[in-house]
């Protein structure tokens, strides 16, 4: 007997008496899991949810980890005839990458900061080099030596004290972002032995070097809701209470200024925002408000000597900069417009230098790059050579630098940093991700079109395909989308695409509704009541995009995670016949109970996302109408493949679980229905660079089989 089939046999004996059935037959037959009768309470209805005794807040229920490792073992047994295809994928896309690559150094009160891997090995190397690159580099941490021992590990955030000697390092051996963070004196190269647990990622140190501020976590609800500050070489105990937030629809975040001035307290929800700053070098850290929040206000700012540059939304639906000052900031008759709010240009974000604003602004569905000086004589967007891309600002950590660093990238080139002098006008190519291989750019056509929507909008798609492919209804098409948050998904290089596409699939990206490609209206049509645009607008490219035979009708597979996994529930009930697969990362599909349960990490931050359905009967009847959960239908639905982390804290490992288990018990066909879940990962799956690019393969084999192309 295989490894495999005695898996399967071994989790299936386990749950056969408590959760599930398992018949003898000549395959791997699905494990069902057990119906408990449960009502999920609103004020509007009662629902009826058997299979809520899923969720385990511990993750210690036998019956349910037994299920879950049926599921697992169920789709190992299923899978194993694609085993050498995934194997031979894996290879590929690994054989893609330089092993030993490492990022653009950057420089920081007299330090060059960099990551790095080695060949074989799963974690970044965090390193430094003083003076220049030729200096003897010192190893900040290795993440191959602190993952020993943790079958999760990720570092999060190095932040590093102004006089370069202490580095405290956020780390997560779980999944679950519940970040520990520890002090390492990189004179000595020891720990302090102090740890501090439980802490967003996020961190800002005083100009004393001595006072490091961050982020409790609720335990419960995991939000971040108190700063705390922590005087180095001391007990956590003794750490003092700087601020608590107490509106638990927003996230909090900590930063320092680019001119090192300013620790900054950042509150924010869907809809508000709110800065603190306090003078980083006053020992007593009293913190100011900048603008208080008002519902409906988004700004974001930074200083530059006795002013503030802001970017705000007040007066400018798609934002607007304006400059005022620091001490008057208040007081809206002071700002003055820097760039001024335009219908079809929205502001991202920016970066102000001493010399110039750099601003990166979304027009046309895609994103670029605006370059100002601040007397307005220069202000134009940089150059850009493929009809789709994306043109981001890079890490500039040096507010009096002339340079600019920047990142473009697209469909068919690999991210590319540049330095641009702004007072010359001359650009500098500092490195281009490589990629080993046979790879050729002139071998790829990527394009950007517009495509209708059933209510008249037009919706932006990026496509990729290999020369020479066939656009003749008889290619097959991997379309993915997000459309959340107003979240752009943005056309950028993805090496492992690359092995879809040269086996004469079309990869498409659906700019739908609920991201901002084409500017804040374009999120506001794709939340709250507006959601179902999300959902029509996906379908509605498939259809066209079958219909301009760009797609052969038999062979469309989807694919979306997280919120982008909500939108595989939504379109998988809606038009199951459109799609031959469905791939589902950690989707969000039980919207209906989690919004519903306040005790549960995220639900009070996206109140403004999705809606209280505990509010009003209106909200919570329109959720109900397309929640994937609640709307599994008795039909036929496609060969799907769906995927969640037993720690995940942003989408719990219960939703996907529920699902698949309604789902097995409801759909009509025979289909492949598979559920993997990561019992040692939280949201992002396995830590280990080598161990996602296991995931992507499995991934890509299924899509492959389902297609009936042979890798």
């Amino acid at each position: 007997m295989s490894r495999i089939s005695s898996l399967l046999l071994a989790a299936c004996l386990v749950i056969t008496a408590t959760t599930a059935t398992v018949a003898a037959a000549s395959g791997p037959k699905p494990p069902r899991a057990e119906q408990r009768p449960f009502t999920v309470i609103s004020p509007f209805g009662k629902r009826e949810d058997p299979w809520y005794w899923l969720r385990d807040d511990k993750r210690t229920d036998k019956d349910m980890l037994a299920y879950l490792e049926a599921e697992n073992a169920y789709m190992a047994a299923v899978m194993a005839p694609q085993r050498a295809a995934q194997e031979k994928l894996y290879n590929e896309i690994i054989g893609r990458l330089k092993q030993d690559d490492s990022s653009v150094p950057q420089r920081k009160n007299g330090y060059w900061y960099y990551a790095r891997y080695e060949t074989g090995k799963q974690y970044p190397i965090y390193a430094r080099r003083q003076g220049s690159m030729e200096a003897a580099e010192e190893i900040i941490v290795d993440g191959n030596v602190s993952s020993t021992g943790h079958a999760f590990y990720q570092i999060a955030n190095t932040e590093v004290s102004p006089d370069g000697r202490w580095i405290a390092i956020a780390e997560d051996t779980v999944g679950r972002r519940q970040y520990s963070i520890r002090i390492k004196d990189m004179q000595s190269g020891q720990y302090l032995p102090t740890t501090i647990t439980n802490a967003e990622a996020s961190l800002a140190w005083g100009n004393d070097n001595a006072t490091l501020f961050y982020i409790r976590k609720d335990p419960q609800t995991l939000l971040g809701n108190q700063v705390y500050r922590h005087q180095r070489g001391t007990a956590t105990d003794a750490d003092r209470l700087v601020y608590t937030q107490e509106d638990e629809s927003f996230y909090m975040g900590l930063g320092k200024s680019k001119s090192d001035r300013f620790i900054y307290i950042v509150s924010q929800s869907t809809v508000s925002s709110e800065y603190r700053y306090a003078d980083a070098n006053d020992p007593q850290f009293s913190f100011k408000v900048a603008l208080p929040r008002e519902r409906d206000h988004e700004y974001q700012l930074e200083d530059l000597g006795d002013r503030f540059i802001i970017r705000s939304n007040w007066k400018a639906r798609n934002f607007r900069i304006v400059e005022a000052p620091i001490a008057t900031v208040q007081d809206r008759s002071s700002w003055r417009d820097v760039i001024a709010h335009r219908d079809d240009a929205f502001i991202d974000s920016f970066e102000a230098f001493d010399g110039f604003l750099a601003v990166s602004e979304r027009s046309g569905g895609l994103q670029k790059l605006r370059i100002r000086s601040w007397d307005g004589a220069r202000n134009f967007l940089m150059d850009a050579a493929d009809a789709a891309y994306t043109m981001d600002i890079g890490n500039n950590t040096e507010q009096q630098s002339p340079l600019l660093r920047y990142v473009y990238t697209s469909p068919t080139t690999p991210s590319t940093t540049y330095d641009y002098d702004v007072r010359t006008g001359q650009r500098t190519l500092l490195k281009q991700e490589p990629v080993l291989g046979s790879f050729d750019s002139r071998n790829y056509v990527a394009e950007f079109r517009f495509v209708p929507a059933r209510d008249g909008a037009q919706v932006p798609v990026t496509l990729l395909y290999r020369k020479g492919t066939r656009l003749d209804g008889t290619a097959p098409m991997y379309q993915y989308a997000y459309g959340s948050y107003g979240y752009s998904t943005d056309p950028v290089f993805r090496s492992t695409v690359l092995s879809l596409v040269d086996r004469g699939f079309v990869y498409a990206i659906a700019h739908i509704r609920g991201g901002q490609e084409m500017g804040r209206l374009w999120y506001e049509q794709g939340r709250l009541q507006n959601k179902l645009n999300s959902f029509n607008d996906f379908i509605d490219v498939t259809r066209h995009l079958v219909k301009e035979k760009i797609a052969d009708p038999a062979r469309v597979f989807a694919m979306g995670g997280s919120a982008g996994g909500l939108l595989m529930g939504g379109i998988v009930n809606m038009a199951p016949e459109l799609y031959k697969g469905i791939v589902a990362h950690v989707p969000f599909v039980d919207v209906m109970t989690t919004m519903l349960d306040e005790s549960i990490p995220l639900t009070t931050n996206e109140f403004d996302e999705w809606g209280n359905p505990a509010s009003n009967k209106a909200t919570h009847d329109y959720m109900l109408s397309y929640s994937p959960y609640d709307q599994i239908k008795a039909q036929r639905y496609p060969a799907m493949l769906v995927t969640s982390g037993l720690w995940d804290s942003q989408v719990q490992y219960w939703e996907p679980t529920k699902w698949v288990a309604r789902l097995r018990t409801v759909k009509t066909d025979d289909n492949p229905l598979l559920l993997r879940t990561n019992m040692e990962a939280g949201h992002g799956g396995k830590s280990g660079r080598f161990e996602r690019y296991q995931e992507v393969a499995e991934e890509y084999a299924f899509v492959l089989w389902q297609a009936g192309v042979q890798p």
